[in-house]
């Protein structure tokens, strides 16, 4: 009887045969493949950088505008080779650099933590007022909450990166939202997606009452913040 390695050589060898190559050539091929992707995976690296180094640009000169820090973290994130994968997959695209770049705009995403909603729209204003970023695609889901009650931000830019001989646009998913619409959108996820539970109606029913209180919470820090900027003012002039 063939063992779990022979059975996984013949798979190789009827692969090889069904594409009409010379196994030096498939090799050749896949380690194209891999250059072409790890290569692609840089560049979307480099795209973050741009991104974050544009927003505490930002930060740093509303700072010192508006006396406060409208950003309170950064996170930046590349999307997983399987997660890569199964969306094109969705999508009935095969894995190569050229469909992901082509089709998938969220690989690298950034997660902009502020302080108050004002920061949320004040930041993203002043990014996509840059001559060299392109809005590609907006959801603003803090106007517009889901069903859920998830509350963020979402941009899709184009940015520039400049490398030794050429420049090149990169897709970047950025995801602006306040304290509080972070942290109800963690335990969410926390709460919802834990194994082996049904998650039922009334479960979600509670969590879109904690999405209401947590955007209560911004409305009315945001209107402590504005009393005490006014009283600040006052004191000032």
């Amino acid at each position: 009887m063939k063992d779990e390695r022979d059975e996984k050589i013949e798979a190789f060898e009827n692969a090889v045969r069904e594409l009409d190559i010379s196994k030096e050539d498939f090799f050749e091929m896949i380690q194209q493949k891999s250059e072409n992707f790890f290569k692609l995976m840089a560049y979307y690296r480099c795209a973050m950088m741009e991104i974050e180094t544009k927003l505490n640009v930002l930060n740093e000169e509303f700072s010192l505008q508006y006396d406060r820090n409208p950003i309170n973290s950064i996170k930046t994130r590349l999307k997983s080779v399987n997660s890569i994968r199964e969306k094109l997959e969705r999508k009935g695209f095969s894995m190569n650099a050229e469909t992901i770049e082509a089709n998938i705009y969220d690989v690298a995403g950034l997660r902009v933590i502020c302080s108050f909603p004002d920061d949320v729209y004040l930041l993203s204003e002043a990014l996509l007022s840059q001559d060299d970023i392109t809005l590609i695609e907006k959801k603003d889901y803090i106007k517009k909450p889901k069903p859920n009650g998830y509350r963020s931000l979402h941009l899709i830019v184009d940015v520039p990166i400049f490398l030794a001989k050429e420049k090149r646009k990169m897709k970047v998913e950025i995801q602006l939202r306040t304290i509080a619409m972070d942290c109800w959108a963690s335990l969410e996820h926390q709460l919802r997606y834990k194994k082996d539970l049904e998650f039922t109606s009334e479960m979600a029913h509670e969590l879109a009452l904690c999405a209401n209180l947590s955007a209560e919470l911004d409305m009315r820090m945001d209107a402590l913040r504005q009393i005490v900027t006014e009283k600040k003012d006052m004191k000032n002039g």
